[in-house]
């Protein structure tokens, strides 16, 4: 008798982005005349760059023909694009303990982020940073990690709380709290904080000290311009025998819709069985790619190769000061009004609570239907998050500053 997966009915009905997305359908359909500004979720609205789009009809040129063409690639990513990730991002930057057997070329930052769970132990604890993106927790609840639901948390999940009592920044574990597997995303979705270089520290001396594995989430390190923030995990001496860190082309060269990023596993992690014996987990991933994961389509890789290019570093560039300008100017317009804001300085993300006792969704709503302006409610990312928004910097210049014209006339929350 087939018996389905009982986590799923553990889970919100609702995916949080989904949801959103209903709500603004239904207020579409009731407001058919109204303009909604999409400042949600985080898709990009530049187009590729042209190197890549060449990239891509060259590639795409090759595969019409017989000599040059393609079928299945390494699982792994080809070497061009490994090599490229790794000199550039990596050894570059000061960082030469990265190589590229460590990098492994995938459709996306979101797919990893959950699928790593897969060579996680049935009995590990995760441990998230609250407010946190929602796949970090979903994944390890559907592979039956969560435990179950208790006022809004996991039984199975450690919850480490970063509110607005200390800027969103997180401690680190308190005595007797597990964390075996501990997820830390910065540039930080949804708050746009950022840890410095003695934080990080912290954390990567814990890992090391209780045995734990980081999942770093990196996906919006192009947009750090503060001195001396740390880009990569790796920055930290001996951070390669504990953290795995994750990145996506997506959010720096509009790759949304193209699907291309990569995960670094070093091969010096140092694991154990639960018989003691040594668990590679730069090998385990391999295999777990090679089962279920045929790899990156051969013309998708060779554009992510042309961002390596001097004419795709600068369009790297171009496309994070276009945003970063969005950012700043829902930053100065939320602060001119009243809100508390965090956010907008190394990160596309802009965080913020208006002075209301309206809950996540009250102002959500509020929002939408005095402004037609779509946010993200910070309760979606975690109860501490209650009461808080996410505006985005990925929309258009033009419509993020009509979104800043329309939130200047919502008077009855700020």
């Amino acid at each position: 008798m087939f018996i389905a997966n009982q986590n799923f009915s553990r889970l919100p009905e609702s995916y949080l982005f989904s949801e959103v997305a209903r709500r603004i359908r239904e207020f579409k359909g009731a407001n058919p005349e109204s303009e909604v500004i999409r400042m949600d979720i985080g898709d990009v609205s530049l187009p590729l760059p042209e190197c890549v789009v060449e990239a891509m009809r060259r590639a795409a040129a090759e595969m019409g023909e017989s000599a040059t063409f393609h079928g299945y690639g390494p699982e792994q990513g080809y070497d061009f694009l490994r090599e490229a990730v790794a000199r550039t991002d990596y050894n570059d930057r000061g960082i030469p303990t990265i190589s590229p057997d460590d990098i492994f070329i995938s459709d996306g930052a979101k797919s990893d982020l959950a699928n790593l769970g897969d060579i996680f132990g049935t009995d590990v604890r995760p441990a998230v940073v609250t407010p946190a993106y929602p796949v970090y927790i979903d994944s390890n609840v559907l592979a039956g990690r969560g435990g179950m639901p208790e006022n809004g948390l996991w039984s199975g999940i450690s919850f480490l709380t970063a509110g607005p009592e200390s800027g969103f920044l997180p401690s680190l574990p308190a005595d007797g709290v597990r964390a075996d597997v501990i997820y830390l995303c910065y540039p930080n979705n949804p708050t746009g904080t950022v840890l410095p270089a003695e934080e990080l520290r912290k954390w990567v001396e814990y890992a090391l000290a209780h045995k734990s594995l980081i999942i770093y989430d990196s996906a919006y390190e192009a947009y750090i311009t503060t001195p001396g923030i740390p880009h990569s995990i790796y920055e930290v001496p001996g951070a390669e025998k504990c953290a795995i860190e994750v990145r996506s082309f997506s959010k720096t060269a509009g790759f949304t819709g193209v699907r291309c990023g990569y995960t670094v596993v070093p091969r010096s992690l140092d694991f154990t069985f639960a018989d003691g014996t040594k668990a590679d987990l730069n090998r385990m991933w391999c295999r777990r790619q090679c089962t279920k994961f045929n790899g990156v389509g051969y013309v998708v890789q060779r554009a992510a190769e042309s961002l390596y290019s001097p004419e795709g570093r600068k369009a790297i560039s171009r496309n994070v000061a276009y945003y970063m300008k969005n950012a700043a100017l829902l930053r100065s317009t939320l602060l001119g009004l009243g809100a508390e804001v965090v956010g907008g300085v190394d990160a596309p993300y802009v965080w913020f609570r208006p002075q209301s006792d309206l809950d996540s969704w009250q102002l959500f709503e509020r929002l939408l239907h005095r402004g037609a302006i779509s946010s993200t409610p910070g309760v979606g990312f975690g109860k501490v998050g209650d009461g808080w928004l996410r505006l985005t910097g990925f929309n258009t210049d033009a419509l993020t500053a009509e979104a800043c014209s329309r939130l200047s006339g919502i008077s009855d929350i700020f």
